[in-house]
């Protein structure tokens, strides 16, 4: 597939919903609000009671004669049992398994359609970083809140073409097994941030090792940072390019701040492997936040009034392997709504120091240590560049 670079578009609105509560509500409406066509393009379905409701609501979407296409992760919804896969064919949807493993793939297993997309009827798109699990999307009854932390953002516009375009793409190739080893990464040349203004959109993804310019505009945007510069990610292993740049706004007086996962995440080894990276970046005067009351799932970035939204971790896993997309967008009352929610999740973190971390156990830090040295040797096996 060739490689396509969207442009900037204007006359777009944006709404920020915060955690599955919020979301999922919203999202089940659209969808029973279809009046000709649904494409939905996830990583993680697992059955339960959220994805009965979803079913649900595309079974009364396909008897008003609804068009519906799923394009679902052959990995990540493994813990779809049978009967609804089966129910989703009965009832007309057309289904789509990305890259469905075989004895014979390989490393090329690792493929993984990561993007997570709702589009309705070309007109509204809900972009982030869900899927269909109750952890997503149903309130724990002891706490009162959903068990991850998430966030979708509800677009509506002229970009919402473009990602009718970027579903369209990934959808032509059939659910094909993926055959090919990775090929090199082009260059992109991404188009630049308008001045200001609002409803400013566009979209940005990976795919794979052939596209990577979430990152490159990510680089772009901390290069030219002023104010602030404001990091959500759930596993924190990223490039030696993005630490640099990260460093470097700090040294220049840019209020850096990262907000990672706390001792709640699903990937425990993750989080000490990425710890390794603090002591240099603390250094730097780079702010880290560990988020504690649930685990954080968050993608998202805020570097001044620009954001990036949507299902990309900066990993090296991520960056090398998965298809991701995210919503850029320039407009301040997004901006301001993504602030708000960041500070809220401040205030929920503890805040690393360097003096704290000296005072770290020698348990804690061997397991940095060989978490972070079962990393580099995972990278090196793979030829996965740090």
């Amino acid at each position: 597939m060739t490689a396509r670079v969207y442009q900037w578009r204007t006359g777009n609105r944006f709404e920020l919903l915060i955690d599955g509560d919020n979301f999922f509500p919203r999202i089940l409406a659209a969808l029973d609000q279809a009046v000709e066509r649904i494409d939905i393009e996830l990583y993680l379905v697992d059955s339960g009671r959220s994805t009965r409701q979803w079913l649900e609501v595309l079974q009364h979407a396909r008897r008003r004669g609804v068009q519906v296409r799923c394009l679902l992760d052959a990995i990540g919804t493994d813990g779809l049992s049978r009967c609804e896969r089966l129910e989703l064919e009965q009832m007309g949807v057309e289904l789509q398994f990305y890259n469905p493993p075989s004895l014979f793939s390989g490393h090329r297993l690792f493929h993984r359609d990561h993007r997570k997309l709702f589009i309705i009827d070309r007109r509204m798109a809900f972009v982030g970083g869900t899927g269909i699990t109750d952890t997503f999307c149903q309130l724990d009854p002891e706490t009162g809140r959903t068990p991850w932390h998430e966030q979708m953002l509800e677009v509506q516009g002229p970009v919402v073409e473009d990602w009718v375009d970027l579903f369209e793409r990934i959808w032509e190739q059939g659910g094909r097994r993926e055959t090919r080893g990775l090929s090199a990464v082009r260059r992109v040349h991404i188009p630049p941030v308008p001045a200001g203004g609002a409803g400013h959109g566009r979209v940005s993804y990976i795919g794979a090792r052939e596209q990577k310019e979430v990152v490159v505009s990510l680089l772009a945007a901390l290069r030219r940072a002023e104010q602030r510069v404001w990091l959500a990610t759930p596993y924190f292993l990223p490039s030696w390019r993005i630490r640099r740049a990260l460093a470097r706004a700090a040294k220049r007086g840019v209020d850096v701040r990262l907000l990672l996962c706390g001792m709640t995440i699903d990937h425990p080894p993750v989080r000490y492997a990425g710890q390794r990276f603090y002591t240099r970046l603390l250094k730097a005067g780079v702010r880290i936040y560990e988020y504690q009351p649930r685990f954080t799932h968050l993608k998202t970035a805020l570097v001044d009034d620009w954001v990036s939204l949507g299902s990309c971790n900066f990993d090296h896993w991520t960056l090398h392997w998965n298809l991701e997309a995210n919503q850029q967008a320039v407009d301040p009352d997004l901006a301001q709504a993504v602030a708000e929610s960041f500070e809220q999740d401040f205030a929920e973190s503890d805040l690393w120091t360097l003096a704290g971390w000296r005072r770290l156990t020698l348990w804690h830090r061997f397991k940095i240590r060989f978490w972070g040295q079962i990393n580099r040797s995972v990278m090196w096996l793979f030829g996965i560049p740090r």
